[in-house]
């Protein structure tokens, strides 16, 4: 895919946001989720992301499972969308709208306190459960 506007991006987040299963949107608290086209140098770094390497989404702030007591009065965590990035893995509408849809569950799964390897883990077994094998 070429170009989307940003209107057209924020409705397609907020599709996705509809999408996703609702006991995690509306279990989320004091998070803002935007979007921006590129990551800047300190989202890059942040993320380990190498030169080359394609920065889809990030999850900045502190997940509920390091919350104690003392969370209060403290900014929104914040997810942030990288919409050049995302376009440019995907070749198609749908495809793009998956990938949105794929990558916001990915950083909420973070806010929620899960990393990468749980995070991978459940999506194998989500397409273990959507496509079962013929054995």
């Amino acid at each position: 895919m070429n170009d989307l506007s940003d209107q057209e991006f924020d409705l397609l987040i907020t599709k996705a946001m509809d999408e996703l299963p609702q006991q995690y949107i509306t279990g989320l608290n004091n998070v803002a989720i935007v979007y921006a086209d590129e990551p800047d140098i300190h989202q890059q770094r942040k993320a380990g992301t190498k030169q080359g390497s394609l920065l889809l989404g990030l999850y900045e702030g502190i997940p509920l499972t390091h919350r104690g007591a003392g969370y209060t009065f403290v900014l929104p965590d914040k997810i942030t969308l990288f919409k050049h990035a995302l376009l440019q893995v995907s070749p198609t509408p749908e495809a793009l709208f998956e990938q949105v849809k794929r990558t916001l569950w990915h950083e909420i799964a973070h806010y929620y306190g899960l990393d990468h390897d749980r995070i991978h883990e459940l999506e194998r077994e989500g397409r273990t459960r959507r496509h079962p094998s013929s054995h």
